[in-house]
Formats: C-alpha cells, structure tokens, sequence
C-alpha cells in the first residue's frame, strides 16, 4: 500500500498555501509555522476510505495488539487527529458547522515547507519560480474544487498519540461556490436621493450559483 493518498474532486476549506499560517502550539507553547488546508468530500468518497485504511494499517504495525485501543482514545479526542465528522467542525460563533461540512467528512493536512502546485497540465511548478508558484496558489480558495496528495503518519511522543497528515501536492480542479456568508444586501436600508434620476445604471444582471452536489449520509454517526 502506498503511503501517498490521492484525494480526487474534493473541496478546499481553510487555504493557508500561499501564505504560511503562524499559530501557537496548545501543548509546547512553540509558534508553528506552516502550510496547510482542509478537504471536504462525501463519507464514502474512495480517497477517504484509502485514508482511513492506510491508519488503521499503520496503527496495527506500530501499536501491535493496543491498536484497538489507541486508535480508540484518538477517535475520542479531536485534537489528537486530522480528520472528522463534518458536524465536528463548528463555528464557534453560530454553533453550526461550518459551510459545506454538515453530511461530509474532512481531512486536515499541512506542512512546514510548501506544497507542490500542480498545474492543469499535470506538471509541477517549479518552486524556484516564485511568481507562478504564487499566481496559482491564490487562485485556491475555500470552496473551490481540488485534487490532492497526503500522506498520513502516526504520532507517538512525549505530546500524546495522534493521526497527521502531510500535505504533499495540490492541483485547481474547478471552480465551486465559494464559502462564506457572501455579500451582504444592504440596499433595503437606503431609499432616493431627491432629484436624482431612477435607476440610472440600469438593472444589474441576475447572478446564479452553481449547483453543489449534496451526497446522502453514508457512514453511522
């Protein structure tokens, strides 16, 4: 089994690729400095299935007959791993998850250095080339549609057990709805301005949101 996981079609949330995100480790106090970003998909996605027999194989090889349990202790503790239940991943503002996550499942990925960026064509960009690698990674964004590479690994130190994953590749598949609460219409607060001709720009054109597929619920709670 390869210890490289291909995630096809699936969406991005949380992009940190262009720029690197700065947070505070919880239990070392360290800042960590990294790229890293989120993928969304249905829960019998293909890649998601690979991913979590990929860990269960890798649990049983370093953790022998405890693997049952660890695994176990890992999945009480969402901390401890990089991937979840959409209805885990709550705003913490609305208490309801966040856009597009309800009904999927997620994996987390990221790492210290940047990830490869994968052009249309299927060829890397080169990493030297700073403009391009930056051109194409900003136009990833939270919702749009993605293919990617991870490799998940297992952590076992004086930090605790958990699942990680590195974030290896990315490549823009397609554009999507993009998340977000979208742009506010204020317009109702506001009435005419006195003597000023009406509609004088005339009448935006409508603007319609592509269809997001919506796949049923596929795996027990």
């Amino acid at each position: 089994m390869s210890d490289i996981i291909f995630l096809s079609n699936v969406r991005l949330s949380f992009p940190h690729l262009a720029e690197p995100q700065r947070q505070i480790n919880e239990q070392t106090g360290k800042e960590r400095v990294s790229y890293n970003c989120e993928f969304i998909m249905p829960q019998d996605h293909p890649g998601f299935a690979q991913f979590m027999q990929k860990y269960g194989a890798l649990a049983l090889e370093k953790w022998k007959e405890h693997a049952q349990t660890v695994m176990g202790m890992i999945q009480g503790d969402r901390k401890t791993r990089c991937y979840g239940r959409g209805e885990e991943k709550v705003n913490k503002k609305t208490f309801q998850p966040y856009d597009g996550y309800a009904g999927h499942v997620f994996i987390t990925a990221g790492k210290d250095s940047q990830p490869q960026m994968i052009q249309a064509d299927g060829q890397p960009i080169d990493p030297t080339n700073t403009m391009a690698y930056q051109q194409l990674a900003r136009k990833m964004y939270g919702g749009c549609r993605i293919n990617a590479a991870v490799k998940p690994w297992l952590q076992d130190n004086k930090h605790g057990r958990g699942i990680r994953c590195d974030l290896i590749a990315v490549q823009f598949a397609g554009d999507d709805k993009a998340f977000g609460e979208g742009a506010v219409d204020a317009s109702g607060m506001f009435g005419q301005v006195a003597g000023a001709p009406v509609g004088m720009f005339g009448a935006a054109a409508p603007m319609t949101a592509p269809a997001m597929p919506f796949p049923p619920f596929m795996m027990s709670q």
